[in-house]
């Protein structure tokens, strides 16, 4: 009855005071028991909970979030157009495995779009007004301006896959070049003697690395790893539509592709059945992702697994230390790190 007659004389909230008062301890002390602290005795600990309770007193986690010069809440960017993010799972698994790391926090998630000139000019602004602790970068191209920026705001930072070989920011991707390379001794060892490549986008630094990793397969295996038997795709089901049909135009006998992405593999097939190639009788097929489109396609598509909601869950913890440690040591220069995940070659029927 004492919690409906106090909360009923009006839409006040309970102040922490009041909630020491009726607990009959200091204001420290509440403070103490709502952050969790271990430093308070069991029998102080029931009381302050049980005049939160009587009092129906609420943190005001904006108020302690403001005090203790933090937003709670971490920016996702993706410089890429809205439409590329809902088409490929790529981009669902990283969501997925980020929220999942996120999900026992306090922190709030948002996901921003940063694909032309206006969107990052606006991304900037938002970022200058410190509005979140943090910053996740997916899908950064080799010239994006965004990383830079984010350091020089000083904003903790961390990039899926870094950029170069010289990376600046804490990082993590996966092993492109052990994924490429375990995709081409399959086809190797399967017989495959003209194999082909469709490539992602090379201003990404993880597609240079998978043709790194294909070629240098080959050329261990004593095979001629041809620049015509290499085709730029884009990630996108049409780009692998494209690169499949030029690569048909130069090459017309190669019996095997190993295309960088699932959703590009998809575009091919569609591609190799119009021109009558059966799969994997005249032409083997390998993407990359193992995502559900490799499970789900006819026949089911061999795929090099990429862990991306692990990948996903690496960055937010390796965030959430970038920004404890921020704080801890002011203006100091974070320590720098660089996660590389492994890759496994998950053996289907297209090959």
């Amino acid at each position: 009855m004492a919690v409906k007659g106090e909360r009923g004389r009006g839409t006040r909230r309970p102040t922490l005071e009041e909630v020491a008062a009726r607990a009959g301890v200091g204001r420290g002390t509440v403070s103490r028991v709502i952050n969790g602290s271990p430093q308070v005795s069991e029998a102080t600990r029931a009381a302050v909970e049980a005049a939160v309770l009587e009092l129906g007193y609420v943190p005001n986690n904006a108020a302690r979030a403001l005090a203790a010069n933090r937003t709670n809440a971490i920016a996702l960017v993706v410089p890429e157009p809205e439409t590329r993010f809902f088409s490929e799972p790529y981009f669902s698994d990283m969501l997925s495995g980020v929220g999942a790391e996120l999900a026992d926090t306090d922190m709030q998630l948002l996901l921003i779009f940063a694909g032309s000139d206006r969107e990052r000019c606006r991304l900037a602004q938002y970022l200058a007004a410190h509005r979140v602790d943090g910053v996740l970068l997916v899908s950064v191209h080799a010239d994006d301006p965004l990383p830079d920026l984010v350091a020089q705001m000083e904003i903790p930072a961390v990039i899926s896959g870094p950029r170069s070989a010289v990376e600046t920011l804490p990082s993590v991707d996966s092993d492109n070049y052990g994924g490429a390379r375990s995709a081409a001794e399959h086809l190797l060892a399967r017989g495959c003697r003209t194999i082909a490549h469709i490539t992602g986008r090379l201003d990404v630094y993880g597609a240079q690395r998978r043709v790194e990793g294909y070629r240098d397969a080959l050329l261990d295996a004593g095979y001629s790893a041809d620049d015509i038997l290499v085709e730029q795709g884009d990630f996108t089901e049409e780009g692998g539509r494209r690169a499949m049909a030029r690569l048909l135009r130069r090459s017309p006998g190669l019996d095997a592709v190993f295309a960088g992405s699932d959703v590009m593999a998809a575009g091919a097939r569609q591609v190799l059945r119009e021109e009558g190639r059966r799969i994997p009788d005249d032409v083997a097929l390998v993407g990359y992702d193992d995502s559900a489109i490799a499970r789900h396609m006819d026949p089911p598509l061999t795929s090099v697994r990429q862990p991306i909601q692990e990948m996903g869950r690496a960055m937010i913890e390796l965030l959430l230390g970038e920004i404890a440690g921020s704080r801890r040591a002011g203006s100091r220069e974070p320590e720098q790190r660089q996660l590389v995940l492994p890759t496994e070659l998950v053996p289907r029927a297209s090959s």
